[in-house]
């Protein structure tokens, strides 16, 4: 690849050079020794320190390249399927110590964003920031009509950052698929781009703003739940404005216990709240860690008396499920419910992508034990995130690619098991989730879905009837005019055609060479012809070595 060929390179040259410096002190760029940079070279002179694991080392050198390269490790962390357990569990950790920007600086930030002064924006303005993330900080204030609200507001000059870090990570993609057979196994290039996709969203707060007023129209009837209030005239593409909630955190365990509050009741309906997002909706929070939720101070009237609000904060990541997602999820549910394990193996297989050497039956074993050891738990005792982290487990070793949104999923439900189980030790979400199973599979034998199936297999049907025509005439006009190609992909036949050559050529010296020594062409030794004597002992040798290398292919 040759990197001065990419525009941007040259402007990130000296960004790009401490980049692989990094790497190389960390004893991760052993892949870029082959890539034609003379300067390269002396970095790999560094050693890495030998007491610490792989998995510490690419922790250690994202923290030490800051933010793009921590979200990209936090992003990562969330993909066990493609990075394995241990490596996810490592890159967890990976926490954004930003500090926050000048005061001066934030305002000159929301005033030019705003287009106003800020004490023409809000009554009152806290100067200084009172936390901050790896993309923006946050201040307290209070709006002109005396409305407590919190102002979030992106770090000065952090999108050009993101978006320089974020070619240079292309670029080392480009190179990681192309030089390492290892490195390619885990798609850098697809996860790059996935991940590129996602951070810019997270660059645009107006999209976080739209988020938050979908969950409030969703809820809007649903006591007990609330989704802090965007202020749209107070908020731009770097700047959000929002209602500002009164309450304990979820992550304060020690006031929640001494707060006499009923935890397991708060747990339930929190949970519960997430997978309606998910299953009933297709629209859903994705990030529901105890520092997002809050126990607000506020009480609300239910049937069942009166009980705390929970308020929902951070609605930067969210989760989508189309309908072609929902119908294969459903069917892996109703499977799973059955215990059937050819059926959840065919649903596994429909949503993710799998490998050329894909072993069905290998996969149907590995779910059937999965499905074997968790039928015998009680709902009240099944670990749902144990079940999960054995599926990502399979899936993994099974080299099958997951989509984001499928992979963002399983993260959801397992996080949202371990933040019930802070409140509650002994609630189970599998028990919430088992009634939209139920529900699923009564579902899809009604009428109206029968009928919805059929009128969209009628517009496929109707679609193929009216291209066919055209498409049939070309193919019979380019047979006529003698345009007609078939071109054919093969994959992974090159070790094939190069022992074929190879035995071809053996075969054509072991024949001259046979015809040589029967000819006794000179110099002879005691009557042999020694070039004839040569070629057949050279042509005996590849014929071993290629015999040698198909025996071994076989055995593995």
């Amino acid at each position: 690849m040759d990197l001065m060929g990419v525009p941007q390179f040259v402007r990130n040259a000296d960004r790009f050079r401490h980049v692989v410096t990094v790497l190389a002190k960390n004893g991760l760029a052993d892949w870029l020794s082959t890539v034609p940079m003379p300067w390269l070279d002396r970095l790999f002179r560094a050693n890495a320190t030998e007491t610490l694991t792989t998995e510490q080392r690419i922790r250690i050198t994202m923290t030490e390249l800051g933010t793009t390269f921590i979200k990209l490790g936090q992003v990562l962390s969330t993909r066990p399927d493609l990075v394995g357990k241990k490596l996810a569990d490592e890159l967890a950790q990976l926490r954004a110590d930003t500090p926050a920007d000048d005061s001066a600086v934030a305002i000159g930030l929301i005033e030019s964003e705003l287009q106003g002064k800020i004490d023409s924006l809000f009554a009152d303005f806290e100067a200084s920031a009172f936390a901050s993330a790896s993309i923006g900080q946050v201040h307290r204030a209070t709006t002109h009509d005396g409305q407590a609200v919190v102002v979030k507001v992106q770090h000065a000059g952090i999108e050009e950052v993101i978006v320089n870090d974020l070619e240079i990570m292309g670029v080392l993609a480009d190179i990681a698929e192309q030089q390492s057979a290892r490195l390619k196994q885990y798609r850098p290039v697809q996860t790059i781009r996935e991940f590129r996709k996602t951070l810019l969203q997270e660059l645009d707060f107006g999209r976080e703003l739209r988020n938050m007023q979908r969950f409030r129209k969703t809820f809007a009837n649903d006591t007990g739940i609330r989704f802090a209030e965007p202020h749209s005239n107070l908020s731009s593409r770097r700047v959000l404005t929002m209602e500002r909630f009164k309450g304990i955190s979820l992550s304060e365990k020690s006031k929640l216990e001494g707060s006499g509050l009923d935890l397991s009741e708060i747990a339930a309906r929190g949970a519960n709240l997430f997978i309606e997002m998910i299953f009933r909706d297709g629209f859903y929070h994705a990030d529901p860690h105890p520092g997002n939720l809050m126990i607000l101070n506020s009480q609300v009237a239910t049937d069942g008396g009166e009980v705390a609000e929970i308020g929902i904060l951070d609605c930067g990541m969210v989760g989508r499920i189309d309908h072609e997602l929902r119908d294969d999820l459903e069917l892996g549910l109703i499977a799973v419910t059955r215990h059937d394990a050819a059926k959840v193996t065919e649903a596994v297989a429909r949503i993710g992508n799998v490998p050329i050497d894909y072993d069905r039956s290998a996969l149907k074993e590995a779910i059937q034990d999965l499905l074997d050891d968790y039928s015998n738990q009680s709902l009240e005792d099944f670990d749902l995130g144990g079940c999960l982290n054995e599926v990502v487990r399979i899936i993994q070793e099974s080299k099958i690619y997951l989509p984001a949104k499928v992979a963002m999923l399983i993260r959801v439900l397992i996080m949202l098991e371990g933040t019930a189980h802070q409140l509650s030790p002994h609630f189970s979400v599998a028990e919430l989730i088992q009634p939209y199973a139920k529900k699923a599979m009564r579902n899809r034998c009604t009428p109206r879905k029968i009928l919805s199936r059929l009128r969209a297999n009628a517009q496929d049907w109707e679609h193929l009837i009216t291209i066919l025509p055209r498409d049939t005439a070309d193919i019979l006009r380019n047979l006529k005019r003698g345009k007609f190609d078939v071109h054919l992909q093969h994959r992974r036949l090159e070790p094939v055609v190069n022992r074929l050559v190879m035995g071809i050529l053996t075969a054509a010296l072991f024949m001259g060479s046979a015809s040589l020594c029967s000819n006794h062409v000179l110099p002879t030794i005691f009557g042999f012809s020694v070039p004839g004597f040569l070629g057949c002992g050279l042509a005996l040798m590849i014929g071993f070595r290629i015999t040698l290398a198909i025996r071994r292919s076989g055995r593995k």
